[in-house]
Order: C-alpha cells, then sequence, then structure tokens
C-alpha cells in the first residue's frame, strides 16, 4: 500500500463527509455508491488480508464507522428533501365543502317485502322467522302433507345429501307450523323469507325466491275475514282502485283454497302477455287452515279457526317496477340495483 490504511481510510471519510448533496438525485448517487450492493467500502473489506494481524480489529472497526456515517448522511439529507418536498405541496383548505358520499340503494326484493310487511303490521300481524333448513315434519307433514300425498309430486325438493329428514324449506308456510306447535291461539303472523325448489332458471322463474305467508288463527275467523284482509292488502299495495277475484283452487294445507287475481288491465302488449289477454294476474294463494293442519299442530279445529295466504316477492316486485327478467335480482349488477326507490305508502 502506498499509503499507510489508516491515511486511507481518513481520505475516505472526508470524502464521505464533504459529498455534495443539492438535489434527490445527488442523494441516489451517494447511496449507490457508499452503500449499494457494489459499494466503495466492499473494496477495502477486500484489503483485510493484507492488513497485519494485529491491526485487524481497528481495521474492521474504522471500516464499520465509515458505514454507520454513511448511512446517517444517507438519511438526514434524504428526510430533509422528503420534508422539503411536503412543505412545497398545496396544504388542503379545510373550510372547502366535503365530498359528498353516495347514497346506496335497497334490493328491490327488500323494497316490496319491507312493504308488505308494513301494510299487515297497520293490522295487527307480527313477524315471525324461522330456519331455512327443515326437518320434514314441518315442511310437509304437519301441513297435511303425508309421505304419500299426491301433493308432494308438485314440487322437486332439496333434501341434504347427509341428513335425509331434513331439506331446504320449500315454503315459509314450515313458519307457520312451528309457530303454531309453539304458541296458543289468537295469534296474527306473516312469514317473510327465502325459499328454495328444484326448478329451472329461466326469466320466469328460479330454483330459489322469496313468499310471504301469513296466519290468522282466532275463534270464529271466516272466509269473509280472510277476503276483507286480501282486499285491503290489494288497495294498499296497488291503489285505491284495485279489482281483485278469488278463483277456487287446491292447497293440502287448506281448504277451502282460492287463488287471488287483481285486475292489472291491458294498456299495453307487456299486459296481454303477462295476464294472458285476460287482464287477471294471480299474486297469491290462500285459504281457510285445514283442520287436520290445526289438529296436527295441537289446536283444537272444534274451537279455532284461521286463514292463511301465501304470495311470491319476486312476482310482486316484477309487477310494481317493470322487471322482465327474474334472474336480474340475483346477479348483483350494480346497473340494476341502483335505480330502484322505496315504495311510498
Amino acid at each position: 500500500m502506498d499509503l499507510d490504511w489508516r491515511e486511507k481510510l481518513k481520505l475516505l471519510e472526508q470524502e464521505i463527509g464533504s459529498f455534495e448533496m443539492s438535489k434527490l438525485e445527488d442523494v441516489e448517487r451517494f447511496r449507490i455508491k457508499y452503500l449499494g450492493s457494489k459499494n466503495v467500502l466492499k473494496d477495502y473489506f477486500a484489503l483485510m488480508v493484507q492488513i497485519p494481524a494485529t491491526e485487524r480489529k481497528e481495521f474492521g472497526a474504522v471500516i464499520n464507522s465509515l458505514k454507520d456515517l454513511a448511512n446517517e448522511l444517507f438519511t438526514k439529507s434524504k428526510d430533509q428533501f422528503e420534508e422539503s418536498k411536503r412543505k412545497s405541496e398545496p396544504v388542503a383548505d379545510l373550510s372547502l365543502p366535503g365530498l359528498e358520499n353516495g347514497q346506496g340503494s335497497r334490493h328491490p326484493i327488500s323494497i316490496v317485502m319491507d312493504r308488505i310487511v308494513e301494510i299487515f303490521s297497520k293490522i295487527g300481524f307480527e313477524v315471525a322467522e324461522e330456519r331455512e333448513i327443515e326437518d320434514d315434519w314441518h315442511n310437509f307433514t304437519a301441513l297435511n302433507t303425508p309421505d304419500d300425498h299426491p301433493a308432494r309430486d308438485m314440487q322437486d325438493t332439496f333434501y341434504l345429501k347427509d341428513f335425509a329428514q331434513h331439506l331446504l324449506r320449500t315454503h315459509t308456510s314450515s313458519v307457520q307450523a312451528r309457530y303454531m306447535t309453539q304458541n296458543k291461539p289468537p295469534f296474527r303472523i306473516l312469514a317473510p323469507g327465502r325459499v328454495y325448489r328444484n326448478e329451472t332458471v329461466s326469466a320466469r322463474s328460479h330454483c330459489q325466491f322469496h313468499q310471504v305467508e301469513g296466519l290468522y288463527v282466532d275463534k270464529g275467523v271466516s272466509m269473509a275475514d280472510l277476503k276483507q284482509t286480501l282486499l285491503f292488502f290489494a288497495k294498499e299495495m296497488f291503489g285505491e282502485d284495485v279489482k281483485i277475484r278469488l278463483r277456487p283452487s287446491y292447497f293440502p294445507f287448506t281448504e277451502p283454497s282460492a287463488e287471488m287475481d287483481i285486475y292489472w288491465g291491458l294498456k299495453d302488449e307487456t299486459d296481454h302477455r303477462i295476464t294472458k289477454g285476460t287482464g287477471w294476474l294471480e299474486i297469491l294463494g290462500c285459504g281457510m287452515v285445514d283442520p287436520a293442519v290445526l289438529e296436527n299442530c295441537g289446536i283444537d279445529p272444534k274451537v279455532y279457526s284461521g286463514f292463511a295466504f301465501g304470495m311470491g316477492i319476486e312476482r310482486q316486485a316484477m309487477l310494481l317496477y317493470k322487471i322482465p327478467d327474474i334472474r336480474y335480482y340475483f346477479e348483483n349488477d350494480l346497473r340494476f340495483l341502483k335505480q330502484f326507490k322505496p315504495i311510498m305508502s
């Protein structure tokens, strides 16, 4: 070595300390030269083998102190430039009005379901909710649909693979069965919720959909009470001038049974299509609770009577909002969902 290693390292210390860093690019050049993967200090470490053994400890300590010095100068200069940059940036004007947060919107199914619940709550109906995974007894047997009953062929059911007696409920009537076995009349309940049937998905049907079931049990309940209740609902939902009609039908858990239509009109081609040219549109099924169902649930049919009704929420929403395809409800497309507003009373 031409110079003593101490003198060389002293010169290197002066070089590091006097490195001019007037802009951010200089700071980066400093980092590469003295702290990068190929920095000059590594060349000095390579000289370790040429240093007398008695001086190697001192040599290593000086090299490490130079490395610490380079780190300190780099960090200090970098922080100064970043602080200067922050100060030069425009300060937010806190007096300016804030950005408005866009409001979300309710799903059309939720809007219509809430409106139905609101209407029936005006005449004393309370909401009752239950499980979606139901047992066979509450979904079928309690509702006058035994194993060999032909009505079971009317709906294909999703049974659980490892639990043969459990299924995804096919209607919210199962809520009525559970409520009647756990409570004593009189009562008026409304059971909204999701149900499942093994149907082909199309523009008019889906394997999952929503229903609202109603049940009223008391002494002396008649078919006239059922009709007046449904007329009240139809007027609240579709307007004071709405016309309804009840047609005889069949359901295993009601007797007599009926389907209720509203007069939708024949104003345009869509009306002709959805009403099949009649102007009338079915919106729900109903009837007097079969005495066998009351007896199955522990209620004396000689003392009490009742009526029940059930309607699909998707159908109601499609009518009110002119929605042409039931699949839109389940696609979570914000372009579709954000356009709906609550139905005003």
